[in-house]
């Protein structure tokens, strides 16, 4: 039933009362507080949901989910739960809370994104320029910031390069270096910019790398005051291994990435790869991914005509069904949804954001178990109950 529904079958139900009462000669009329009724009526398709989410992510947890989830609709956030452990291989293990911070790996695509378009907002860049006026070391032509915020440019993947041509593993590779190795080496592209979708982790590095030098920022330090400040999001960062010398073993963080074995969890080591910056390398909480996503829906950083071009497909033709926009992916098979995954060096996640419905859902794990893909977004897409919407309707 529709809220407009309900209205008028309230409405007839005042009418009807009102009408029995003066047949009867009784003067009292009968007062129906439509507030309270929309409120029991909300909090009744909140439970549901409850119910349904509850069964869908414990089931998750059961069979070995070790991570964090939040979903929210409408407004609400209707399921918060962390299970399992932050250090898998300590023998005394601290369990994990709602509030830690995981590394979101490829999910950090969208705040570069987010990044990028600020800086097009204040006239700092155009989409269109040639990726060699902000970089020009780099030696190849015709490659544009569309290009990579879509991933259409064809450049050839860094860490295969740098896997190449790295001397020492001991020391970070940066994204500096990585710009340095592409113009010396000049590894040959996959194929001409603009032609096909083709993901890759090097358009996001890159484009880490515009931020820097057209903010004249260290790219950590302008997420954090352009994005994560302004939005609350006070447990998220951009880990950076800026002026270190070696690698260290593991990362300083308090939730550790692991890779899942027969024999069991095995803690995963700091990489000399985590020096680079723009395509993964983010830290976060399922909280914090929430503020984001308010600040999306609300148009807290860029007016809804900006940001709305995050949501664009950025190719003509769709491959495999996929598309990619601004730092968020899409698929015919889910064409309600924004999405992303991430999967990078013990930790995997997922984000899913459904504008159409105002349902979000975030899972960030810190092992390389699969994350229930089908599950997860089945549940997303479920509209067997849906909330009433919580945006004001128009006065009449």
């Amino acid at each position: 039933m529709t809220r407009h529904t309900f209205i008028i079958s309230v409405l007839l139900l005042i009418s009807a009362s009102f009408f029995s009462c003066g047949r009867f000669g009784r003067k009292e009329v009968v007062v129906i507080n439509t507030d309270s009724i929309f409120f029991d009526l909300g909090k009744i398709q909140v439970a549901q949901r409850t119910r349904m989410a509850n069964k869908v992510f414990n089931n998750m947890f059961r069979n070995g989910l070790n991570g964090v989830v939040l979903y929210a609709e409408q407004g609400q956030v209707i399921y918060e739960k962390a299970n399992g452990w932050r250090d898998l291989s300590k023998r005394h293990k601290d369990s994990l809370r709602i509030d830690d911070a995981f590394q979101l790996s490829s999910d950090s695509k969208m705040f570069t994104a987010e990044a990028v378009m600020l800086l097009k907002a204040e006239g700092k860049l155009d989409y269109d320029d040639d990726v060699r006026k902000y970089i020009p070391e780099l030696p190849y032509e015709g490659i544009t910031i569309r290009h990579l915020l879509n991933h259409r440019s064809g450049l050839p993947r860094y860490d295969a390069m740098a896997d190449k041509h790295w001397p020492d593993r001991r020391k970070p590779f940066s994204n500096e270096a990585m710009i340095k190795m592409m113009a010396e080496k000049t590894p040959e592209l996959y194929n001409a910019p603009d032609i096909v979708f083709f993901y890759n982790n090097v358009n996001y590095a890159l484009l880490g790398s515009v931020v820097e030098r057209v903010s004249r920022q260290p790219f950590e330090d302008f997420m954090r005051e352009r994005i994560f400040e302004p939005l609350g999001m006070t447990h998220s960062f951009i880990y950076s291994m800026r002026g270190d010398t070696a690698v260290s073993i593991y990362m300083p963080v308090e939730v550790h990435g692991h890779d899942m074995y027969k024999r069991g969890p095995v803690k995963a080591q700091n990489d000399y790869l985590n020096g680079v910056m723009g395509d993964k390398i983010m830290f976060s909480t399922v909280e914090d991914l929430y503020k984001f996503n308010l600040a999306l829906d609300n148009h807290l950083l860029l007016p809804d005509s900006l940001q709305a071009e995050a949501f664009k497909p950025g190719s003509p033709k769709w491959k495999n069904n996929e598309n990619y926009g601004f730092g968020w992916r899409m698929s015919k098979e889910h064409p309600d949804a924004y999405f992303h995954f991430g999967w990078w060096k013990g930790y995997r996640s997922l984000v899913i954001r459904d504008a159409k419905h105002r349902r979000f859902l975030a899972i960030l794990t810190n092992t390389t178990q699969l994350i229930p893909v089908d599950e997860t977004f089945g549940f997303v897409e479920d509209t067997t109950v849906m909330l009433p919407p919580s945006e004001p309707w128009p006065k009449e």
